[in-house]
């Protein structure tokens, strides 16, 4: 008889976060359950906003989940826009032209940094966190269909691309996504599961 396998929430309802979880969590032999939290991001940090969303989703599922929360700081706006990444416009189309315009006349380069925090929250135990973070630099032109959100107009240092022309093979070598995953991996803590 084939062994159960352990159950994950992914807490989201962003698709292209969705798939690049189930890429990055493929090796760790657990069933992901996609369940869209639909919570207010009301934290004033990244680790709020990704143990709400965690918490949250233990609360309304009972089984172990992977909240997280991400998003772009251009060091010319002074770390904007943070953790209101996804608040800029309706559209990323709109978010992506409100940076672009708020970055006109600034000098380049537009340092840049993407940040994301996994918290992992299972039934009975402290929730955890991890974090990863990709430095490089916003480019005034939208280069590339791939990924989604910022990623055609971040550009990865020494590859010459940004993520949005980047394969989600090449892109999980540099992403802040893949290393917040991997420092979870490394953690030992998908295997303490305890559902």
């Amino acid at each position: 008889m084939a062994e159960k396998r352990r159950k994950l929430v992914i807490a989201t309802g962003n698709t292209g976060k969705l798939r690049e979880y189930r890429e990055l969590l493929a090796s760790a032999g657990l069933e992901l359950i996609a369940f869209d939290t639909e919570i207010d991001e009301v934290g004033e940090t990244y680790t709020e906003n990704a143990r709400l969303k965690a918490e949250t989703a233990v609360e309304r599922s009972g089984l172990p989940a992977l909240g997280d929360d991400s998003g772009v700081e251009v060091e010319a706006l002074e770390g904007f826009p943070g953790i209101r990444s996804a608040r800029l416009g309706p559209t990323q189309e709109e978010r992506t032209a409100e940076l672009l315009k708020r970055l006109e006349g600034k000098p380049r380069p537009w340092n840049a940094r993407f940040v994301c925090v996994l918290a992992l929250a299972d039934p009975g135990h402290p929730t955890q966190f991890f974090e990863g973070e990709c430095r490089g630099e916003i480019v005034p032109e939208w280069r590339g269909e791939a990924g989604f959100g910022y990623d055609p107009v971040f550009l990865v240092p020494g590859t010459g691309k940004t993520f949005g022309e980047m394969r989600l093979e090449e892109k999980r070598l540099y992403s802040h996504r893949a290393r917040a995953v991997r420092a979870l991996l490394e953690s030992g803590a998908l295997g303490r599961l305890s559902v």
